[in-house]
């Protein structure tokens, strides 16, 4: 599933001084000094300011820390022993190289929330989507496509004049529009083990989504949100990891929840994967949120749904020797995992409360796994 992993070459000591501009560009012209590489070619989020005394926000030098990490194709490790605390402010670590969150604790502090539906890292590719021209019509099934890509690449489909999935019910609704997503080569060939599923007799957005050969990543990581303390309406946040890259590896992660009250808005997710393919989480600890109640589209009460996990237009996704804190049977916390327009899922060893096919899934595999209510 995953390609050789990138290399990371040490840096020239010329780049000290391209580390200076860029934390006195964001931090100030007194860390310019403490910004210069280590020896060993990694950044520390120390080098851009970072206080890790659990009370500083360090959401600024995280961002400018991965922010030169990223320009130079270096690897990001935290400090052992540091507690982040990151605060409500509008900002997300883009992450596009390899990261070891180690033993270090990050506090996500979501009482206060300037933006609820910016992520506070997005694991994000340095390759670009792209529109995919000239195709007006797709078969179920169908096996090559006419054109020729740059290379391989993961491709979503839309027909916004069919809709599927139309819920009926206390939260019932028109439908979503038909999607599809799926896997095709340089040449054209559509990957036989994520097929169409859907005719298309008409496209309204056909976009490609190159994906990258070597793997990154995330290792280690304690988490912990503290939760949001606001109305109990369908007001999504999306505080936590979301993942846009193809081939990553998420390994070692833990995520708790505290804070919870009387009330609150739902999550979209601590580990949020969306449009990528060839993605694995292994050895995770990961916390079911609690029910909250609102009302719903047929104007009587409903359970909205929250999770910690969230899957869309995502193919051969694996979650293995993963397990939650919360009992899985107490009905108090929602299922763990939802899933929209996504192929081949694999849960192994894994102990959940509840896996969400949601708005489809084709070919989920369970195994050597326990699930809950």
């Amino acid at each position: 599933m995953f390609c050789s992993r990138q290399r990371y070459h040490v840096m020239a000591v010329t780049y000290s001084i391209a580390v200076a501009t860029v934390a006195m560009s964001i931090c100030g012209p007194s860390l310019s000094a403490r910004a210069a590489l280590s020896p060993q070619g990694v950044v520390h989020y120390s080098d851009f300011g970072a206080r890790g005394d659990g009370k500083t926000d360090d959401i600024d030098a995280i961002v400018a820390a991965h922010a030169f990490a990223n320009q130079h194709g270096l690897p990001v490790k935290a400090h052992e022993g540091a507690t982040y605390y990151i605060g409500g402010k509008n900002r997300t670590v883009v992450i596009q190289t390899d990261t070891d969150f180690g033993t270090a604790a990050f506090i996500i502090d979501d009482t206060g929330v300037q933006n609820r539906g910016a992520h506070v890292f997005l694991v994000s590719s340095s390759l670009q989507p792209f529109q995919l021209e000239g195709i007006s019509s797709l078969e179920k099934n169908q096996q090559r496509i006419d054109v020729s890509l740059p290379g391989t690449c993961l491709v979503t489909v839309t027909n916004s004049h069919i809709r599927r999935y139309i819920r009926f019910g206390a939260n019932r609704n028109h439908g979503s529009p038909q999607t599809d997503v799926f896997i095709v080569d340089k040449d054209g060939n559509v990957d036989a083990d994520a097929p169409i599923i859907w005719d298309f007799d008409r496209i309204t957005d056909c976009t490609a989504h190159p994906i990258d050969e070597t793997t990154l990543t995330i290792s280690g990581g304690r988490f912990t949100t503290i939760a949001n303390t606001a109305e109990s309406k369908y007001t999504y946040y999306s505080r936590g990891i979301a993942i846009r890259r193809s081939n990553v590896l998420v390994d070692g992660l833990e995520h708790r929840v505290t804070g919870e009250g009387d009330h609150g808005a739902p999550y979209g997710g601590f580990i949020n994967i969306g449009t990528c393919c060839f993605v694995t989480v292994r050895n995770t600890t990961l916390t079911g949120h609690k029910t909250y109640r609102t009302i719903g589209s047929a104007g009587v009460p409903v359970s909205m749904g929250s999770y910690d996990i969230s899957l869309n237009q995502a193919l051969n996704v694996s979650f293995v020797n993963c397990s939650q804190t919360n009992d899985i049977q107490d009905g108090a916390y929602w299922g763990i995992v939802g899933s929209n327009y996504c192929k081949n899922l694999v849960f192994d060893h894994c102990t959940f409360s509840r896996f969400d096919a949601h708005m489809g899934v084709a070919n989920a595999t369970i195994r050597n796994s326990t699930l809950g209510h």
